[in-house]
């Protein structure tokens, strides 16, 4: 199985480096629902974007974009199993948890959740992460997460001659931007959240200091509006020791989804490692 990324000057980075690199990422960086502190990051060289659609040469590939809608540069994460053909697969978009960013993904199992999907006949598909923050909403700060997802993040894609989302996977914080960049997007084919930071009430939401006032937090709450969410399209898993588990059953009992799960489980690493493989699952037999 072969995964690296080119660094600037053309050389290679190996698949050992992309997870040393993503390891220094660290458990508590990955326990997204909380306030965690946000730490210096390493990884692998950035990867100059291509200047025109160039195909992915390597299923592994991290880069770092400039982000117009978040006015900061950004990592670009694409994942692909390794035995599908990388030209104009369907693309599933990740979204990281709180104290994270996309490189998250290197060290969850991705690549072998997408091999099994392959394996079990089912078409491949990549998996594109980006950075984002404020529960992937714009909060007032000139940041907008949701825009670089619909506005930018096509854009990216096509350069690599992948098609545009057209599923949301979540953990926690990305969970929250998941269910609400569905709200605007009712093509999705699917949407999986696991330990979605979801809010029950304002002081809830407003512990996490993020949202400007209550209004703001309740236009963006996915709990406010699962009436503009498609519960067909719809996983969620949670596990019933996560924060959010009472959130999230009653995202669940609102919803209906397709997939409705409360299992065995915190808000860590080990639960989205876990989950990962039925996620994608869900995922790839929805996505074409």
């Amino acid at each position: 199985m072969r995964r690296a990324a080119a660094d600037g000057g053309g050389h290679v980075v190996s698949r050992r480096g992309l997870l040393l690199g993503a390891a220094a990422l660290g458990g508590a960086a990955l326990l997204s629902g909380c306030d965690a502190e946000k730490r210096p990051l390493v990884g692998p060289p950035p990867v100059a974007p291509p200047h025109s659609p160039a195909p992915l040469t390597e299923a592994v590939t991290v880069q770092r974009m400039r982000s117009a809608a978040r006015n900061r540069e950004v990592n670009l994460v694409i994942i692909a199993p390794d035995s599908a053909s990388r030209v104009g697969l369907p693309v599933c978009v990740a979204l990281h948890g709180r104290g994270a960013d996309a490189r998250t993904f290197l060290d969850l199992g991705v690549q072998d959740a997408l091999n099994k999907v392959v394996a079990a006949g089912l078409p491949g598909f990549a998996v594109a992460a980006v950075d984002g923050d404020n529960y992937w909403v714009d909060v007032g700060k000139g940041d907008d997460p949701q825009r670089m997802l619909s506005e930018e993040l096509p854009g990216w894609l096509a350069q690599r001659q992948l098609r545009p989302p057209s599923a949301m996977f979540g953990i926690s914080m990305g969970g929250f931007g998941a269910l609400r960049y569905a709200r605007e997007h009712k093509d999705l084919k699917a949407v999986a959240v696991a330990g979605a930071a979801l809010f029950v009430s304002w002081p809830d939401a407003k512990s996490r200091k993020v949202f400007a006032d209550r209004a703001q937090w309740e236009s963006h709450e996915p709990l406010l509006h699962t009436d503009e969410l498609n519960g067909d399209a719809t996983g969620v898993w949670c596990g019933n020791s996560d924060p959010f588990a009472g959130a999230d059953r009653k995202l669940i009992k609102a919803l209906d989804p397709a997939v409705g799960k409360m299992t065995p489980g915190e808000h860590n690493d080990d639960f989205w490692r876990g989950v990962m493989p039925e996620a994608f699952k869900f995922v790839g037999e929805r996505i074409t």
